[in-house]
């Protein structure tokens, strides 16, 4: 059987595995970023390839990266939270592992994991939201993913949502990040925990508005706390009202939500589904996507990554 490498590059770890034809994940390895020092992440990536193919007859690899990687999944020209700036990351992977490398955007990757593997391995046409410290996307339409032009479509948390709104991460005011991940999530509960109805939220942070995290939100709405519900149905209601217009651009048989925040279940995908049909053109008058959670979890870029490279 075929066994290629998936590597998930993020902004604190780089997550790898060998991964067989059927998408399951053997052997795994996990190390620290250096995130500042754009040579020693690829040394670090190289380390952990080399480590996974020792033992193992390996195809090739796939690196899944957070930021803009260009069309030919060759280059890294921009990453937020890495050092890397117009970074040629196949080649050099390449070269010092001897195996034949692709790059890919991490949410792309992700998404490709999800589809072959996971929550929309049913469909052809299908988007991933990924919500937790900002929203990542990648799309999927007629069994390829849409790369655009220049190989950076799919930034579904930047769609501007409100005019001058909230200051976005991107450094841009309004994206649709800005109120629907878990950050916007933690932002409102920190903004609300001098209110009577913060009670739970503020106990399980120890009394202290800056300790409130996410995971402590989805806690207190698992527990029945009303605030917390509420905060986690406004987010919900943004991320419907932003898959709304993807079906119109897009016309997903599936949409696939996951990251951090997913972790709520039902808390977050009943009001998003109820969101997003109030705002489909044509509604009962044409077919409706469905919205489901993602199933592979922090696997999907490993998954996906892998399968690429054998792609």
């Amino acid at each position: 059987m075929s066994l290629t490498i998936g590597v998930d590059v993020g902004g604190t770890k780089i997550a790898a595995g060998v991964v067989d034809e059927k998408g399951v994940i053997g052997q795994r390895v996990r190390r620290t970023t250096p995130s500042e020092d754009p040579a020693a992440i690829v040394a670090t990536i190289v380390a952990v390839i080399n480590d996974l193919a020792d033992g193992h007859e390996v195809d090739a690899v796939g690196v899944g990266s957070a930021g803009f990687v260009d069309s030919g999944r060759s280059k890294v020209m921009f990453a937020p939270n890495l050092a890397w700036r117009d970074v040629h990351v196949r080649d050099q992977v390449a070269e010092a592992t001897g195996l034949p490398t692709v790059v890919e955007n991490d949410a792309n990757a992700a998404a490709w994991g999800e589809f072959r593997f996971g929550a929309a391995e049913d469909v052809d046409d299908m988007v991933l939201l990924t919500i937790g410290t900002g929203v990542g996307g990648g799309v999927v339409l007629g069994g390829e993913i849409y790369r655009g032009a220049h190989g950076v479509a799919g930034e579904m948390g930047h769609l501007r949502v409100v005019p001058d709104g909230h200051i976005c991460g991107c450094g841009l005011k309004g994206c649709l990040e800005a109120y629907a991940s878990g950050t916007a999530l933690v932002r409102e509960a920190r903004t609300a925990a001098s209110l009577p109805s913060a009670a739970r939220i503020l106990t399980l942070a120890g009394g202290d508005p800056q300790s409130i995290t996410g995971p402590m939100i989805t806690a207190a709405a698992a527990e029945g706390d009303d605030l917390a519900i509420v905060l986690l149905t406004q987010l919900a209601r943004w991320l419907g009202e932003a898959m709304g217009s993807f079906t119109a651009l897009f016309d997903p048989a599936v949409f696939v939500l996951g990251g951090g925040v997913s972790a709520a279940g039902d808390l977050l995908l009943a009001p998003a589904e109820e969101a997003l049909r109030k705002q489909i053109t044509g509604r009962g008058f044409r077919p409706e996507p469905e919205v489901r959670l993602a199933t592979l979890g922090n696997d999907a870029g490993i998954c996906g990554a892998a399968d690429l490279a054998r792609k």
